[in-house]
C-alpha cells in the first residue's frame, strides 16, 4: 500500500475528493491511502494561528515555520521513520509522468500545501522538504496541486487501475501525446469512427495509432518531440 499524508489548513478538501471514483475505489482496496492532517492543530497560539506578516514589509501574510514543523515531527514520530516531504510550489520542479513515475515507487509521501504569501522559508530548511511544481501559474493553495500529485502517482500504483496496461499508451508515455479515442455509435452528426478502428487488423490498429499520435504531438506539443 502506498501512503499519501498531507499538511494542509483545509483537511475537508480531501476528506470529499479522494473518496471519489478510481482513487475511492484504490483506498477501499487497499492499495493506497490518503490522511489529510491540519496544520492548525499544532499550532501553539490559543487562537490557532498559523499565519504573519511577513518581515522586510509585503502584501499579505506568511505561514508560520512552527506548526509546519511540529505537524510533520509528529507525523514522522508516529510512523516511526523521516519522510519524504514535499512543497507544493510554483517554484518547484515541475511535475510530470517521469516524477509522477519515480514517486510511485515510494512507500509514503508526505505533501505540504502552502497558502497566502507562501511558508517560512525556515520550514523547508529545516524538514529537507523538496518542491514540486504543477505548471507555470500561481494558485491560492497547495490543495489542488496535491489533488493531481496523489491522482497521478495512485494511477501508476500497482492494483489501482484494472488493467496494467492502462497507462502503456497514454498521454507523455515515450514523449509522445496518446492518439484519439472513440467509442459508439459509428456514426454521430455525420462524423464516423475511423474505419481502421473498426477492421479487427491489430497491426494496422497499432500503426495507426502511432501515426496519429506523432501527427498530434507534432501539432499541439512538438517541444516533446525535441
Amino acid at each position: 500500500m502506498m501512503k499519501f499524508y498531507i499538511l494542509t489548513l483545509f483537511p475537508e478538501i480531501f476528506d470529499y475528493m479522494t473518496k471519489q471514483s478510481i482513487i475511492g475505489r484504490a483506498q477501499a482496496g487497499g492499495y493506497i491511502s490518503v490522511e489529510a492532517l491540519n496544520i492548525r492543530d499544532y499550532t501553539k497560539d490559543k487562537h490557532r494561528h498559523v499565519d504573519d506578516y511577513p518581515y522586510g514589509g509585503g502584501a499579505g501574510m506568511v505561514m508560520q515555520a512552527e506548526p509546519i514543523c511540529e505537524a510533520y515531527d509528529a507525523l514522522c514520530e508516529r510512523v516511526g521513520k523521516r519522510l519524504r516531504l514535499i512543497y507544493m510550489s510554483p517554484q518547484g520542479k515541475v511535475f510530470n509522468q517521469k516524477t509522477a513515475k519515480e514517486l510511485a515507487l515510494s512507500e509514503e509521501i508526505v505533501l505540504l500545501c502552502g497558502h497566502y504569501e507562501g511558508i517560512d522559508e525556515r520550514a523547508i530548511e529545516i524538514t529537507q522538504a523538496e518542491s514540486i511544481s504543477v505548471g507555470d501559474y500561481v494558485l491560492t493553495g497547495g490543495e489542488l496541486p496535491a489533488l493531481t500529485v496523489i491522482d497521478c502517482v495512485s494511477r501508476m500504483v500497482p492494483g489501482v487501475l484494472s488493467s496494467s496496461s492502462s497507462t502503456d499508451f497514454e498521454t507523455f508515455e515515450k514523449d509522445l501525446l496518446e492518439y484519439p479515442q472513440y467509442t459508439r455509435p459509428e456514426v454521430y452528426r455525420g462524423l464516423h469512427v475511423p474505419e481502421v478502428l473498426l477492421s479487427g487488423h491489430h497491426k494496422n490498429i497499432s500503426e495507426w495509432r502511432t501515426r496519429e499520435s506523432i501527427k498530434r504531438t507534432l501539432k499541439y506539443r512538438p517541444d516533446l518531440l525535441k
